[in-house]
């Protein structure tokens, strides 16, 4: 009798310990919830900016502003968003998970540069590609602490104005169906491309059965614009934007358009290559910075974390990455090939340094368009706001991602399909 009671005892006082501590276990559970709800909108945000880079700079002109608006629909502060947005968009510039446009660009203007030493080198567009998808998690794990720690409790407490009633719309029955029929057409353009590559004598793959000099890594650049150029097809036909052929003729010249600026630039760096090449001035710099460094021997590690500021500074008075790379790929390509390092580690290395500073660099072609995004809900933002903003992350991403390119040199692991980091 006196066993059972005491049983009875100790139960009911576990129910009244349980009582008392499930709420508090239940509150505890919602915040943490709450919490992590919070960390993986910003991971969200700072992931999507990375990847709308596949798209060239589409995340500029329509992932920030989005960002801003999502972020009012549950009353948090919108600059949180954008920020977070455009340091993924612009900070993770050179990561992906894909090859992008501006593998393709880089690796034509690295080929260029490195033939000044060696004329039957050609660095791919894939040259990269192990080394920026890993990075593309970084990136994102790196823009959330920032965001989270610095950045929000900055301007969690601020008001912020607004001329204009938040109101995110449902996409209607014919988007619907234009995003479902796009979806499909890119799985089997995607599945036709498998078929072409996967057998030894694939119609995709190279005259000699290879798989990295096949006509869709060397060219890729033709295939981006015809799988592109089908899905957005698709995708105006079915939503009914693209009624006749004169609609998808005007919707390509009206792209067209946004192209001259670049045309004219590679048309220029093309030149200054072909000189630079002709005049053997590549060579005498490249042979005297070599012996150079090799006199003041200050080291692999030492040179890497030098050429990663270097390359950071040039982006800050400097905006375009193929107009920089253009610029310096002539010189220190075949400089650091007298060295033994691969162009394709040059040219990580440049990224990096270009990437790091997009967010804090006025010179930038998008820095006055980001601006007016902060001005939308702070009338007193300008360059200083944007700088003091951005500047967190730029240092993150600096140190972050040269301490990944160390790591990477040490184990002494390739940049890409076949791409090493030494010569």
């Amino acid at each position: 009798s006196s066993l059972i009671q005491s049983v009875l005892k100790l139960i009911d006082l576990l129910l009244k310990l349980y009582a008392l501590y499930t709420p508090l276990f239940f509150l505890n559970n919602i915040a943490q919830l709450l919490y992590i709800t919070i960390y993986f909108s910003y991971i969200t945000l700072v992931l999507a900016g990375v990847l709308s880079n596949l798209a060239a700079d589409v995340g500029y002109v329509l992932l920030i502003p989005l960002a801003g608006i999502i972020f009012i629909s549950v009353k948090r502060h919108p600059i949180i968003g954008m920020a977070a947005a455009f340091a993924g968009v612009s900070g993770g510039y050179s990561a992906n998970l894909c090859i992008g446009t501006l593998d393709p660009m880089l690796g034509g203007i690295s080929t260029e540069a490195a033939k000044i030493i060696d004329p039957s080198y050609i660095v791919l567009p894939t040259a990269n590609y192990y080394f920026m998808f890993i990075s593309t998690f970084l990136i994102a794990i790196a823009g959330t602490f920032v965001t989270e720690k610095i950045v929000a409790p900055h301007f969690e407490n601020k008001k912020y104005t607004s001329d204009h009633e938040v109101n995110l719309e449902h996409l209607n029955r014919k988007e619907k169906k234009g995003l479902i029929y796009t979806l499909i057409t890119f799985l089997i353009m995607v599945a036709i491309v498998v078929i072409a590559m996967v057998p030894e004598n694939g119609p995709l793959r190279a005259s000699n059965g290879d798989f990295l000099h096949s006509p869709l890594i060397k060219d890729s650049i033709a295939f981006i614009f015809v799988f592109f150029c089908i899905l957005g097809f698709v995708y105006g036909y079915t939503t009914g934007k693209f009624k006749s052929d004169s609609d998808v003729i005007k919707g390509i010249s009206d792209n067209i358009k946004t192209l001259a600026t670049y045309i004219v630039l590679v048309f220029f760096a093309a030149q200054f290559i072909a000189y630079f090449k002709w005049s053997n001035l590549g060579q005498i710099v490249a042979i005297k910075g070599a012996d150079f460094l090799i006199a003041i021997n200050i080291g692999t590690i030492p040179l890497v974390i030098c050429f990663i500021l270097l390359a950071s500074l040039i982006n800050i008075v400097m905006g375009s990455a193929s107009a920089k790379w253009a610029l310096i790929a002539p010189i220190f390509v075949p400089m650091f090939m007298q060295l033994h390092f691969s162009p394709e580690l040059t040219q990580v290395l440049y990224r990096i340094g270009d990437s790091c500073t997009n967010l804090i660099s006025p010179m930038m072609s998008y820095f006055a368009l980001i601006i007016a995004y902060f001005q939308k809900y702070d009338e007193d933002a300008n360059i200083g706001t944007i700088v003091s903003t951005m500047l967190p992350y730029s240092i993150i991403f600096l140190i972050g991602w040269s301490i990944l390119a160390v790591i990477w040199i040490m184990l002494d692991l390739p940049l890409g399909p076949g791409a090493n980091l030494f010569i």
